[in-house]
């Protein structure tokens, strides 16, 4: 417990009948310093005392808040599934659980099926809730255009001219399609090895288009609870048709859409509910060239069948590891804003990393930069390239995960 400050003494002043003038001034001067003195602790208390005032003000504001709030009775969402007579049946989220309550002609007026509500713990409804999508979908919109060009992307020029065809041509212009009277490709899967630009491609198409972008991991559709995988995606799907024309690129597919099993756990009925939930909605679409789908995954011979049938993925796209010309355009992408030593041979370096993602090669070039600044140098030599190369490959024989900055 705080102990309020002490005050400062008095100064007193005694004249002495006695003394001279002289002294007299040189004891009234001193005094008028030693009572300023005070003066300036006494205001330097007051303005913390203001300050701790203050403080405590704002205390008792939020005690005064959270003590409300602990009278207030706790309310509890749910969902709407059926409008039956006066009744009303309605499904609890988290557990689930259905019960049918009765409600206000007034209030039932108000309802239709798929409403959320809030609920007290008698099930009666105290609040229509709006339409709101899921903070989880929204917090997946990227409000900001990716940097990232075809022009950054080295050896996939096949690659880049399909994915345009399939998801920029009918968001950009499509009249070519009603004109030649062909629907637009519906998706598009990027399958093949980590790191070989499958997300840089997705991001290249949003950054070329007006569209909104909407990216998810597959592994973010899989929940805790019975059907939030489902009405996660469903959400997603109505954000992308508020926003259209969007792009939706769903990274790691192969989470929520791996081959079915007979398994009976309630974790593989709950994924498989999901990539259920995620095949109607990508067959419900009305106006195809408003949203694009963009899925990526590094196991493909993982995925079901009914994912992959046209309708769904109209081109399945392979992004394999580059090659030796497309080695080259990677390190000269990825080193353009080097200070290269002119006797560097960016071939012959791209001959020596076969195997190579175009990730891996990133990393080869920062790390050669960092063995310049090691050397205190800013141009960058082929033996600073040899140094990385060397580190890369006892780095993969000990089993450390190469670092991609």
């Amino acid at each position: 417990m705080s102990h309020s400050p002490s005050l400062p003494d008095r100064p007193t002043l005694n004249l002495d009948p006695e003394m001279s003038e002289a002294e007299r001034l040189a004891a009234l001067r001193n005094h008028f310093i030693e009572v300023s003195q005070v003066h300036e602790e006494l205001a330097d208390q007051l303005e913390d005392a203001r300050e701790r005032q203050s403080e405590l003000h704002e205390e008792v504001s939020e005690l005064q808040a959270e003590n409300e709030a602990l009278k207030t009775s706790s309310l509890y969402l749910a969902t709407v599934e059926e409008l039956t007579d006066d009744q009303v049946l309605l499904k609890q989220h988290g557990n689930n659980q259905e019960v049918i309550t009765d409600v206000s002609p007034r209030l039932y007026n108000q309802l239709e099926a798929g409403d959320r509500v809030a609920i007290n713990d008698s099930f009666a409804i105290q609040t229509v809730l709006d339409a709101e999508t899921d903070a989880r979908a929204q917090a997946m919109e990227i409000s900001e255009r990716p940097d990232v060009g075809y022009a950054d992307i080295g050896g996939l020029d096949e690659q880049i001219r399909e994915v345009r065809e399939a998801v920029e041509d009918p968001l950009t212009n499509p009249g070519k399609f009603e004109e030649v009277g062909i629907e637009p490709p519906t998706g598009v899967l990027l399958h093949g090895p980590p790191g070989t630009g499958k997300t840089m491609l997705a991001k290249a198409v949003a950054n070329q288009t007006d569209a909104t972008f909407i990216k998810m991991a597959g592994s973010e559709l899989v929940q805790k609870f019975i059907g939030e995988g489902a009405r996660l995606v469903r959400d997603l799907f109505e954000l992308a048709a508020e926003r259209e024309p969007a792009i939706i690129f769903i990274d790691e597919i192969d989470a929520i859409a791996a081959k079915r099993t007979e398994s009976k756990t309630s974790g593989d009925a709950e994924v498989q509910r999901t990539m259920m939930q995620l095949l109607s909605e990508m067959d419900g679409f009305d106006r195809r060239g408003d949203i694009s789908i963009i899925a990526a995954t590094n196991r493909f011979d993982m995925l079901d069948r009914a994912i992959l049938r046209p309708g769904r993925f109209d081109r399945l796209i392979e992004v394999p590891e580059p090659d030796i010309e497309g080695r080259t355009q990677i390190l000269q992408i990825h080193s353009r804003g080097m200070q290269l030593d002119s006797a560097i041979d960016l071939a012959a370096i791209a001959e020596e990393t076969e195997g190579f993602s175009g990730a891996e090669l990133e990393s080869l070039t920062t790390e050669a930069g960092m063995f310049a600044i090691r050397d205190g140098r800013t141009e960058v030599r082929r033996e600073d390239f040899d140094d990385a190369l060397e580190k890369i490959a006892e780095d993969d024989a000990a089993g450390t995960p190469i670092a991609f900055y």
